[in-house]
């Protein structure tokens, strides 16, 4: 078959420094996309195994994120044994279900097996419970029992991130004895950077590096050279708490023990790097009020994420409506008031979604606590006075000249700054008490915020010309 040059570039090993799937932005290059598409549809199994099942599993898993829906199954079924099933904790959640679902039992059980066992957990625990009990049974005893014991766990846990592979040794054993156990013993992880020293009852007792191992003479017993372990991480501790573990103290991994202090996992560096990813993104759609939502998501799903936030969103506007009905005198008599306040609401709204986004954010690095709460609470204040004072009076210049009405600036500067006061402590005093309460601040925090700074703003722009024209 003739190729172009593009073929023949992609038609390389991934290694190859040229083999490189991505254009410029980082987008699957439009022409690969077109020749798996193609191959697809040709069913051109060796086209796919030489160019596809070569590929990085994050690389596949962005591939079938770009090719069409109908075409993702036909891929992975024309696959069959050279699909990495890794690539699956690579995509979406409704991809993943929607590939996983029309797999047979048995092919997701054989794959299993192959996988890392906290992959295997990230695709199992996605499964119905049937399916779940279905392929589990398919697999060998020991594999069994590590997988049911992660899927224990509660979700979002250490335990379920951790992976059940690891190297124990005891503490009486040599370095030399160490060293032969890890060449001669299949049943190790691919890659690990600490071996952990465990009693007879798998009860934690240190660690040693592998650096430490490769420096040491081989009769040197383990005990001497092993330290405690670096902030071993409970299993049932929330994934993102143990990550802000690896990110305080530089860890690369970590040991991850049961209630009773024996290890049961290590937790690493690459999952942690991930769990941050998703706090930050789940964080980030909720702030927007989009729930769980995925961009592979359909169009009534994608409804029913964001009917609930838009529902509530029209209650608060329908209580800041009421607010300018309080009004509708004034605002007949004098009309530039309805010209002049959405200025007022929308400056308070765009201040206090700035103070509440960097205090939601530190709430969730735990950088923001009950101690250094009070100075940036003083802090934000005098943000909003200082920022209300400069915008008051741009804007009474603004409103003055151009109504020639001097005494309307003068309104309106001071309902600015009034209303950016407000919109700071707003910002910040929210999202304290919605996490003092237990509540997620990234959730619920924009709605509240907003409500305040339009009822604050309306209410004292229409109040204080009001009062000062006597309308």
């Amino acid at each position: 078959m003739t190729t172009t040059d593009g073929e023949d570039r992609i038609r390389r090993r991934p290694d190859d420094e040229e083999a490189d799937i991505y254009d410029e932005d980082g987008n699957v290059r439009g022409d690969f996309l077109a020749l798996v598409g193609a191959a697809i549809a040709d069913r051109d199994t060796l086209f796919l195994r030489q160019n596809v099942a070569r590929l990085h599993e994050s690389e596949i898993g962005d591939l079938l994120e770009a090719i069409q829906p109908d075409q993702r199954l036909a891929l992975v079924r024309l696959l069959g044994d050279d699909f990495d099933m890794t690539a699956l904790t690579e995509v979406d959640e409704a991809i993943r279900r929607e590939i996983v679902d029309q797999m047979p039992n048995a092919q997701i059980a054989a794959a299993i097996g192959e996988l890392d066992s906290d992959d295997a957990v990230y695709i199992l625990e996605d499964l119905d419970k049937e399916d779940r009990e279905e392929i589990l049974a398919q697999l060998p005893f020991t594999e069994r029992v590590r997988l049911r014991r992660a899927l224990d766990y509660p979700e979002s846990s250490a335990g379920r991130r951790m992976q059940t592979e690891f190297v124990a040794v005891p503490p009486f054993w040599t370095v030399g004895q160490t060293i032969d156990y890890m060449r001669d013993e299949e049943d190790l992880p691919y890659s690990f950077s600490q071996i952990f020293v465990i009693d007879p009852t798998f009860k934690l007792l240190g660690a040693v590096d592998l650096d430490q191992i490769l420096r040491t003479k081989r009769q040197t017993k383990i005990e001497q050279i092993m330290r405690e372990t670096n902030h071993p991480v409970p299993a049932e501790m929330d994934q993102e708490e143990a990550a802000q573990l690896f990110e305080q103290y530089d860890l690369l991994s970590a040991a991850v023990v049961d209630e009773n202090g024996r290890l049961v996992g290590v937790l690493t560096i690459d999952d942690v790097v991930d769990v941050i990813h998703e706090e930050a993104d789940e964080d980030i759609k909720r702030l927007g009020g989009v729930g769980d939502e995925e961009l592979s998501d359909n169009v009534l799903s994608t409804v029913r994420s964001r009917f609930l936030w838009l529902l509530i969103n029209l209650g608060t506007a329908m209580l800041s409506a009421s607010v300018i009905g309080l009004f509708d005198g004034s605002i007949e008599k004098m009309i530039a008031l309805a010209v002049l306040m959405p200025i007022v609401a929308s400056m308070g709204g765009n201040a206090g979604t700035q103070t509440m986004t960097v205090t939601v954010r530190a709430l969730a690095t735990r950088d923001l606590d009950i101690y250094n709460a009070g100075r940036i609470i003083r802090r934000e204040a005098g943000v909003g006075v200082l920022n209300g004072i400069v915008f008051a009076s741009i804007m009474g210049v603004i409103a003055g000249t151009w109504f020639h009405d001097y005494q309307l600036g003068g309104v309106i500067a001071a309902a600015m700054v009034i209303n950016l006061m407000a919109a700071a402590l707003a910002g910040i005093l929210l999202p304290l008490l919605l996490d003092k309460m237990g509540a997620d601040p990234a959730i619920a925090s924009s709605v509240f915020v907003t409500t305040v700074t339009d009822c604050t703003g309306f209410f004292a722009f229409l109040g204080i010309a009001t009062w000062w024209f006597g309308i």
